[in-house]
């Protein structure tokens, strides 16, 4: 692992002799590698779907997991999206003259060398390093062992780009030890790397960040609320909750719990079950809830549970104020939603809410970096410091300092 690190690490040099117009011209030569490869990466990905079924991974993952030739042209349009970027190295973010005629400059800079640990979906593979290489960063990753076959053939062919282009293989590689050890053997070796994005489940968040001596932007789970106010269009409000929830439940970014106005509960409750009982949703609900309609009891457990799949809790609050006062208690800070139309109620719940990303009657579908204008994201950051949200290349950099004199001391 030292060696390998040791060898991503020095590649970095190679990184910083090349011109956006270089980055661009091999982001675009990968993208249509993947095209080109779009056979050979199906077949790769039908050896992990096969062994998914095998070991009986759940539809939610099996979906993550499934490439077919939309998704791999998805893969390969998003790298051409992160190539049209502005180049996010060498921007001069703030420049002065100080008082001893110093010329400040403050420019953005690659981070260095970063480590991404993921699961299950195996476009993470191509979007991560597309990200790191168009700001100038090595990225070393380690993805699940579900999507095993579908990485190593992702990176083969992003790989083969660069060694056209006489640059090291080593800018974009999976780790050669993937296990548990593996892997807390990488976020320790801080003399060689310079960041860690863990994105998975909770045990993986927690384990990383409680071991690595390596900083850590965390991707935490995505537990996404919605509330439906009393002023809500309730049309509008039906067709976002069923959105945030099926449109693909097995997400960060799609909702977990539905809280519903007590004002307007009788009414609403009864056509909710309808629509989500029509796209086959697992209810679950409060007592007030089951007092109108019948679904399975929600437990303390149950609205702290990032499902992953079609299972919806509801909630039955007392307005604006008791859907904060949930969210606060078992929000992650990933994405939440109001629906209303009052937007006095919709600016105190934007203000209240300490999330990444906060919405007004919009789906929570929308948090990832292709909706952001990013191209792709490394994840979506629930940290506070750095880099929060959909973290695309501008979160892959951080800044130094240029100063220009002409002979001053310091007096």
């Amino acid at each position: 692992m030292q060696a390998f690190l040791a060898e991503a690490k020095a590649s970095s040099r190679v990184l910083a002799t090349l011109s956006g117009r270089q980055k661009n011209d091999i982001l675009r030569q990968m993208a249509k590698a993947l095209r080109n490869e779009s056979t050979f990466l199906a077949n790769e990905n039908e050896k992990d779907m096969s062994a998914g079924k095998e070991n009986k991974l759940s539809s939610a993952l099996m979906d993550r997991l499934f490439l077919d030739a939309s998704r791999i042209e998805a893969m390969a349009s998003a790298i051409e999206e992160i190539a049209a970027l502005k180049d996010p190295v060498g921007r001069i973010l703030d420049g002065w003259i100080n008082e001893d005629g110093l010329n400040m400059q403050k420019v953005s800079i690659p981070i260095g060398v970063i480590g991404i640990i993921y699961e299950s979906r195996p476009n993470v593979t191509s979007d991560t390093a597309a990200l790191c290489f168009k700001s100038s960063n090595v990225c070393v990753l380690k993805g699940g062992k579900e999507a095993q076959n579908s990485n190593v053939a992702i990176a083969k062919i992003l790989q083969d780009v660069l060694e056209a282009n006489d640059l090291p293989r080593a800018l974009i590689s999976l780790i050669p030890d993937a296990s548990r050890a593996g892997v807390d053997k990488l976020i320790k070796m801080d003399k060689y790397v310079d960041l860690i994005i863990p994105r998975g489940g909770a045990g993986l968040i927690q384990h990383v960040s409680q071991n690595a001596t390596v900083a850590v932007v965390k991707h935490d789970k995505g537990q996404c609320h919605t509330y439906i106010d009393k002023e809500a269009n309730f049309e509008k409000a039906l067709a976002i909750a069923l959105n945030a929830k099926v449109q693909r439940p097995g997400v960060c970014n799609s909702m977990e719990t539905l809280l519903v106005d007590a004002a307007i509960a009788k009414d609403a409750l009864p056509k909710i079950k309808v629509a989500f009982d029509a796209a086959h949703t697992e209810l679950k609900g409060d007592a007030k809830t089951q007092n109108i309609i019948d679904v399975e009891n929600a437990t303390e457990e149950d609205y702290d549970t990032e499902y992953l799949a079609n299972i919806l809790n509801i909630k039955v609050v007392e307005g604006v104020e008791g859907a904060i006062e949930h969210i606060v208690r078992f929000g992650s800070g990933h994405s939440e939603a109001i629906i209303t139309e009052n937007i006095t109620v919709a600016e105190l719940f934007m203000n209240a809410i300490d999330a990444a990303a906060v919405y007004v009657n919009a789906s929570t579908r929308f948090t990832d970096g292709g909706s952001f204008g990013f191209g792709a994201e490394v994840g979506i950051s629930t940290n506070k410091l750095h880099a929060r949200g959909p973290m695309g290349i501008e979160g892959l950099t951080t800044y130094k300092f240029k100063i220009y004199g002409s002979g001053q001391v310091r007096k």
